[in-house]
Parts: structure tokens; C-alpha cells; sequence
């Protein structure tokens, strides 16, 4: 059954670049983004571990690890390592989970049939310290992903698992915020929110970034 919203993220136990890993002892007690790779030394796969290495503050300063997984095997992992290094200018400081009995790819539902039998869609969670399933994306194989907008949902996620808001389209760290709908009470709204909101409609009150200096 495939993986929803809110759902506890499955655990397992796999080896990896980074030797045996049981998924959420490795958590510990922070967030975490899972990737799936359709196979190592694919283009764009290593441009993008290149690019999640090179992010390794970014993920730090929101308490997030990253963990990569591929179906080929520990040894073609440190062999494809060494590729993303040289070409992509980084270091691989995260571990890449060596799947071939994907056993973690069918728990997380990453091989779809009809877009490749044997392969791995490039798929991406975002796991809570909960251990909840928080974002699932889900990209062809010959799209590579946008890990700006990756850090741009967590940032959104412990923003409102924060305050009583929700984030617009397009929003950025330090731009303003939707007040939820369901707070209604003018005083706790003050309390709240005591640089005041904008009304633009009874259901749309916009107010800055709660945790954001003036």
C-alpha cells in the first residue's frame, strides 16, 4: 500500500555506503529526507548528491539528515562516490543505501511498473522527529530536483508545526504568513500575533513571520 500524509515512515534495517543502518535509530530525533536514485552513475543523480552534499549546512541548521538510496550494491555506491566528488567539486557526507533486494524501495513504494519495471522512480520524503511522513515528491527520471524547494517546504513544515499559520504560494523564509482559518478569537489572535495581521478577507488575514525580528 503506498506510503500517504501522515503516516509513521516504515523502518528498516539496510547496509549502506556508510555501513548497516536501522532507519530510525539513524533518525534519532530530528527530520530526515530520504531520495531515491533509478540507479548509480546516472547524470543526473550525481548532480544531485552533489548538490545535497554541498547543502550539508542548510539541511544542519533545520536538523535534518539526508540518506540517498540507489538498488545497486555498497561497492558500486563508493565507486560512484568517488565519481561525485571529482566531478561535482564536494565530498558525499551522507550515507547512500545500497537497496538490491529492494526491500525499502517496495516498503516506500518507489518502483512504479509503468514508468520503469526494475528501476526506482526519483522519489523524496520528508520525515518529522515523529517519524510522521510530512512531503512525498515524486519526479520522472529524467527530471532532476529542485532541493531549493526542498529546504523551502521543511522550512514551512517546522514554521507551522510552530504557529497557528500556513505559508502562500511562492513563499520564502521571512515573508509574511496566513493566520489559519480556524483561529477565530480576536484576543488570542493578539496574543499571537502582536504585529497584527492584515485582513484581505475574512478568510485570508495576513501577518508577518512570527518568529522573524521587526
Amino acid at each position: 500500500m503506498a506510503l500517504r500524509l501522515g503516516d509513521i515512515a516504515p523502518d528498516f534495517e539496510q547496509d549502506s555506503s556508510e555501513g548497516r543502518i536501522r532507519f530510525h535509530e539513524w533518525l534519532g530525533n530530528g527530520w530526515g529526507v530520504l531520495f531515491s536514485h533509478p540507479a548509480d552513475f546516472t547524470p543526473v543523480c550525481t548532480t544531485e548528491l552533489g548538490l545535497t552534499a554541498k547543502l550539508k549546512d542548510e539541511f544542519a541548521k533545520r536538523n535534518v539528515k539526508a540518506i540517498a538510496l540507489s538498488v545497486d550494491p555498497v561497492e558500486s555506491h563508493l565507486g560512484w562516490i568517488q565519481d561525485i566528488n571529482d566531478t561535482q567539486g564536494c565530498q558525499v557526507n551522507f550515507p547512500i543505501l545500497a537497496d538490491a533486494d529492494r526491500k525499502v524501495s517496495e516498503l516506500y513504494d518507489m518502483i512504479h511498473p509503468n514508468a520503469n519495471e526494475t528501476l526506482t522512480v526519483r522519489s523524496l520524503f520528508v520525515i518529522d522527529p515523529n517519524k510522521k511522513v510530512r512531503l512525498i515528491i515524486t519526479y520522472p527520471a529524467s527530471t532532476g530536483r529542485n532541493f531549493n524547494e526542498i529546504l523551502r517546504v521543511i522550512d514551512s513544515l517546522q514554521l507551522t508545526d510552530k504557529y497557528s499559520v500556513a505559508t502562500p504560494g511562492n513563499w520564502q523564509q521571512g515573508e509574511d504568513v496566513v493566520i489559519v482559518p480556524s483561529l477565530k478569537d480576536e484576543e488570542v489572535i493578539k496574543q499571537k500575533f502582536p504585529k497584527g495581521y492584515k485582513a484581505i478577507r475574512p478568510y485570508l488575514r495576513m501577518t508577518p513571520q512570527p518568529d522573524k525580528q521587526q
